[in-house]
């Protein structure tokens, strides 16, 4: 026994003195401290000038973004999920293990703040580093400046118009795209997902800014429940590069999701832009199962703002789309209808269910709308229909398109 506890405490002291060896000197130790601050501060400082931002997303951001998405496409799963979830852990355990070691110290309150502060410092590095990655593109030129899209407002008859020709053409693709024994869509997740990396190529020689190489996007395999729960269909996560889709949404509008996480790749960063982007670069792919989604996406922004324009115009559109297309659109609400509500069969637990369902949904909503505006995204989360402008000048600017 005595031999053992001599050759535990010499362990004990080897230990002590590799972590004597390892403690950073205090210059350094505050040195890391501050540095997350700096560039922090730097990005709220710098983003007020245009000209900073346009090279810093074009010769620092853009490159780093394609660099992680060429690594994230060596494997096919989604890093995102498994640090989060790592994260969210880790953290879970490391505030009760230090709350927990704290309190039983006579100046509890000071050493609960040494535990905390290297949290606060990691939390700060990854804010900071995300704000250059994903919030400089909103401070740079846009994909509508760059490329000459004014800001004029949209006509009625031509909005009227191109929302005419995109529910023509959902209608005629509707029936060409594959269906079980009831009508509804059906086809191989897989293989869309493969087949999106192709989808660029033809409008990409038509707008140059969009000249780079798209990567395969990732289901998301744990969360999807609650991107489902908080109203969402797909996600960029720039710290991984990685395109994040919602694998329970419908089948008809998944394609143009795909399109429209990948527009986030090649540095279209204002939401109403990306969903321009993907609609064109979907319809233009000349793959059917991307076209029929894309001017089903389209079909539901211009629909939405014609209804408000002249209602009467939009039920004589509406009325006339093929069978098809009213049941991908049915089963598109009523997936999302479902998503709102919890039904376990115990009255009180469902509404209160229900009810909380509702609130984390509101409070994603609020949060997500406050950073998009805080960004001088004035529109918020309202800026993912601000599309209907793009897409109505581009259609009217192609009338071959739209004969």
């Amino acid at each position: 026994m005595k031999k053992n506890d001599g050759l535990t405490k010499k362990l004990i002291n080897k230990l002590k003195n590799l972590r004597a060896r390892l403690k950073l000197p205090i210059g350094v130790k505050i040195a890391l401290y501050i540095l997350p601050v700096v560039i922090t501060a730097l990005f709220y400082i710098l983003r007020e000038s245009r000209n900073v931002m346009d090279w810093v997303v074009s010769y620092i951001v853009l490159p780093i973004r394609n660099f992680f998405g060429l690594m994230s496409s060596i494997y096919p799963f989604a890093l995102m999920e498994i640090l989060c979830t790592a994260a969210g852990i880790f953290l879970i355990y490391y505030i009760i293990k230090s709350i927990v070691n704290s309190w039983r110290r006579r100046e509890r309150w000071k050493a609960m703040g040494k535990r905390f502060l290297p949290i606060l410092a990691i939390a700060l590095y990854i804010w900071g580093i995300f704000c250059w990655l994903q919030s400089s593109g909103y401070h740079a030129a846009g994909f509508a400046e760059k490329h000459g899209f004014s800001d004029s407002g949209t006509a009625y008859e031509d909005l009227a118009a191109v929302t005419e020709f995109f529910a023509k053409k959902a209608s005629e693709l509707s029936v060409q795209v594959e269906r079980d024994e009831n009508g509804s869509l059906i086809f191989d997740r897989r293989v869309m997902f493969y087949q999106s990396r192709q989808i660029y190529k033809n409008i990409s020689g038509e707008f140059e800014s969009l000249q780079g190489r798209v990567y395969a996007p990732k289901p998301m395999t744990f969360y999807s429940w609650l991107m489902s729960a908080t109203g969402y269909t797909g996600m960029y996560f720039a710290l991984t590069g990685e395109s994040l889709i919602n694998t329970q949404a419908h089948g008809a509008f998944m394609p143009a999701t795909v399109a429209h996480e990948q527009a986030h790749q090649l540095g279209v960063f204002a939401e109403n832009e990306a969903n321009f982007v993907a609609v064109l670069a979907c319809v233009t792919s000349g793959n059917i199962t991307f076209e029929y989604s894309g001017y089903m996406v389209g079909l539901s922004y211009l629909s939405n703002a014609l209804s408000g324009a002249n209602y009467d115009r939009w039920n004589r559109i509406m009325s006339g789309l093929s069978d098809e297309v009213k049941l991908d659109r049915a089963q598109n609400q009523e997936f999302w209808a479902s998503k709102t509500t919890v039904n376990i069969g115990f009255d009180f637990l469902d509404s209160f269910l229900s009810w909380l369902l509702g609130v984390s949904n509101d409070v994603v909503n609020t949060v997500y709308d406050g950073y998009l505006k805080s960004q001088s995204q004035e529109l918020g989360i309202m800026s993912y229909g601000a599309c209907v402008d793009m897409l109505v000048e581009y259609f009217r600017e192609n009338p071959e398109l739209v004969s």
